[in-house]
């Protein structure tokens, strides 16, 4: 059985980065995600890789491209603005299917935001795409520190698998909480040879065998070619949808009210199902762990069964434009944002508290 060890969430997505055997990081300190570069910095020269601090994000991210180029697990790191000064070498990751992971661990927003305080203002930017051009990302998002650690590693493993970023969406809170993780290695399977790779005049002459799995240079002619390039990125993308949905329920079976929430406001919406089962309402939750792609079918599954939900988020309201595309306003769908967050003297998060009295309002 593998130790545990009581460490943050940050520090979990650093160790999980090392044990898919990622050597590699690109990255600029911003709060509150810095203590991943942190650890990073510290450790990975001790197993023979590098950190790079960037002098910028629109650095680092193109440092992440010409890292993933060379056929190397790499990962970047990222909060709120800096998050968005990355979306064009995204979009440029995308066009040339180039496996990697960035991580984002969300704080309060917009503009410059505040490091100090948490949200999840991020998400919109994540799973729609902040770059110029039509493209997908994988978007993981954890709960726990257990799940970050658990979760970068299936971020790698997807990565080579389809060729793609794969972004760990994180928040402020998931970050600082610290709980017992177990420390494994985990063996998701195969994956595709990179023999796209560029491994330099001394390993390959300098020459890439194949663009298999990698289109390095897409040239225009491939892009506008829609029986071509855009046909197969088509294809992937369908078979993400068909593969890798991935998401949690818990006491939803016999729900007659549904919560919908990801990240760290699941876990004050379980908290506010066990009180109110303690109550006698029959409250139930449905947590996505894949943003992209998103559980729809299962979500509106789930929510016809209970006949109402509620979307808990920390932000004005982004996650539950997915929520209710995916119900087709078939079940009424309510929301709980950071508005929410004051109620009887209980500041800071929405608490349970302030969640059950949510529900029993729209009961």
């Amino acid at each position: 059985m593998a130790e545990k060890i009581l460490i943050e969430g940050n520090e979990a997505i650093a160790r999980g980065a090392i044990a898919a055997g990622c050597k590699y990081f690109f990255g600029y300190p911003i709060t509150p995600q810095s203590d991943i570069g942190e650890y990073l910095s510290r450790e990975l020269p001790r197993i023979g890789g590098a950190f790079v601090q960037s002098e910028s994000e629109s650095a680092s991210i193109y440092m992440l491209y010409g890292g993933a180029m060379s056929g190397e697990r790499v990962m970047t790191s990222t909060a709120g603005c800096g998050f968005a000064l990355m979306g064009e070498g995204i979009s440029y990751i995308s066009a040339a299917e180039v496996p990697c992971v960035l991580v984002d661990v969300m704080r309060m927003g917009p503009g410059i935001g505040t490091g100090g305080c948490h949200g999840q203002t991020d998400y919109r930017l994540a799973t729609k795409g902040g770059g110029h051009g039509g493209y997908r990302c994988i978007v993981l998002a954890p709960s726990s520190p257990q799940e970050c650690f658990d979760l970068v590693q299936l971020a790698f493993y997807l990565a080579d698998k389809y060729g793609m970023l794969v972004m760990v969406l994180s928040d402020f809170i998931i970050g600082r909480i610290a709980e017992p993780v177990e420390s494994r290695v985990l063996d998701f399977g195969s994956v595709p040879e990179k023999e796209w790779a560029l491994k330099g005049r001394g390993k390959k002459g300098g020459r890439c065998d194949s663009h298999s799995g990698g289109n390095i240079y897409p040239s225009h002619s491939a892009i506008h070619n829609v029986t071509g390039y855009h046909v197969h990125q088509r294809e992937k993308y369908q078979e993400i949808m068909d593969k890798e949905v991935r998401y949690e329920t818990y006491q939803a079976e016999d729900a007659e009210f549904l919560l919908v929430s990801y990240g760290s406001s699941a876990r004050i919406a379980r908290g506010a199902v066990d009180m109110g089962r303690a109550q006698g309402l029959k409250l139930g939750l449905f947590r996505p762990i894949t943003v992209w792609p998103f559980p729809n079918k299962e979500l509106k599954e789930a929510a016809l069964r209970a006949g109402k939900v509620l979307v808990v988020e920390d932000s004005i309201g982004e996650f539950v434009d997915d929520v209710e595309f995916a119900v087709l306003g078939q079940v009424p769908v309510h929301l709980l944002g950071v508005w929410g967050r004051h109620v009887s003297g209980l500041q800071g998060i929405i608490h349970p508290e302030r969640v059950l009295e949510e529900v029993k309002s729209l009961l």
